[in-house]
């Protein structure tokens, strides 16, 4: 007797809350792809077992075999050679989307805050660098030291001077940093800086005041003191606000300077600011890069995440800086 059609079992359709974890269909795409466990593990970076586990419960799940062994080779059951084929295509939807993704986040431009000095000192002259590496990156410099707000969109990720204490954050270290007295050459011959730390008495001086300043930096009585030294230091002289200032005064011959030595590693490579005498201070800040969990997935934040950690491995020491600044006493200025 036959069964009336509409009195038949209906099948449960499947609907996302009912699809089995993608963990399983993923071990076996896997696997039917390899029809080989070890291969599979080593596509989705797992163990083999692993593989084997979800396999398992994948078959659990639909009651049916999907694999078999046969002379010690792995064989899909006609279950499994039913479902592959939906399955492997569904699998390479996900990933052209997740690749179109990618693609369109590359092409828009990242985002990053950082403050003035770091931005003309050190991050504008490597740009090129940065171009080299991650060709067709377009980068959006904002120099602020105001506060940027990395969840409405402000930022996609900041570099700061600082303490490196910020909750919540993917935090990276790029580098320590030091003061150290410097002058261009011109001035140091002219005030005969060459002499020693003595002859400070009455020169103009230039002093780093502002947000950009931090406690744990010395100032000039605190550099004198650090070097045990007792010399009355010249009355008024500049104060400015940002450390690239008192290196742009300081390269104008307007004065000597406490100059953040990372900022100041160009000019003093290239003899355009010498360090007439003292030794170098290390200060508590350093440098960072910061960005939230999400953004930190993203390819353009990852790229130039990479490219910073390398270039700042890439950086000479900063007693290989200071030996460059240093020239013999008594040598005059190049004409």
């Amino acid at each position: 007797m036959n069964t009336p059609a509409n009195s038949r079992k209906k099948a449960i359709q499947p609907t996302l809350a009912r699809l089995p974890p993608l963990t399983s269909l993923r071990a076996f795409v896997a696997t039917a792809r390899h029809l080989n466990f070890i291969r599979a593990a080593e596509e989705l970076h797992v163990t083999s077992a692993a593989v084997g586990q979800q396999i398992r419960l994948l078959e659990d799940y639909l009651g049916q075999s999907l694999f078999h062994r046969a002379r010690g080779q792995l064989h899909l059951t006609p279950a499994g050679l039913s479902l592959m084929p939906g399955l492997t295509d569904a699998f390479d939807a996900v990933l052209a989307a997740m690749a179109q993704f990618a693609a369109s986040d590359h092409e828009q431009p990242i985002r990053v805050s950082v403050a003035p000095s770091f931005a003309s000192r050190w991050l504008m002259p490597r740009l090129d660098a940065l171009r080299r590496a991650a060709p067709g990156l377009e980068i959006l410099v904002d120099a602020s030291t105001q506060l940027a707000d990395l969840d409405t969109g402000d930022a996609d990720c900041v570099i700061r001077y600082g303490s490196g204490a910020y909750p919540g954050l993917v935090v990276d270290h790029l580098f320590s940093e030091a003061v150290l007295p410097v002058c261009s050459p011109g001035f140091a011959d002219l005030h005969s800086l060459w002499d020693g730390p003595q002859a400070i008495e009455g020169v103009p001086l230039l002093h780093e005041e502002g947000a950009e300043h931090d406690h744990s930096c010395p100032d000039w009585d605190a550099w004198l003191r650090a070097e045990r030294l007792s010399y009355r230091l010249s009355q008024g002289g500049f104060r400015l606000t940002q450390s690239s200032l008192v290196l742009d005064a300081a390269l104008a011959g307007q004065g000597l300077g406490l100059g953040k030595i990372r900022l100041a590693e160009a000019e003093i490579r290239s003899g355009r600011l010498v360090s007439p005498f003292g030794s170098p201070q290390s200060v508590s800040f350093s440098y960072f890069f910061a960005t939230t969990t999400h953004k930190a997935r993203l390819m353009r934040v990852d790229l130039f995440r990479n490219w910073l950690l390398t270039e700042a491995k890439s950086l000479q020491t900063i007693e290989a800086i200071v030996a460059e600044s240093m020239r013999p006493q008594g040598m005059m200025a190049a004409e």
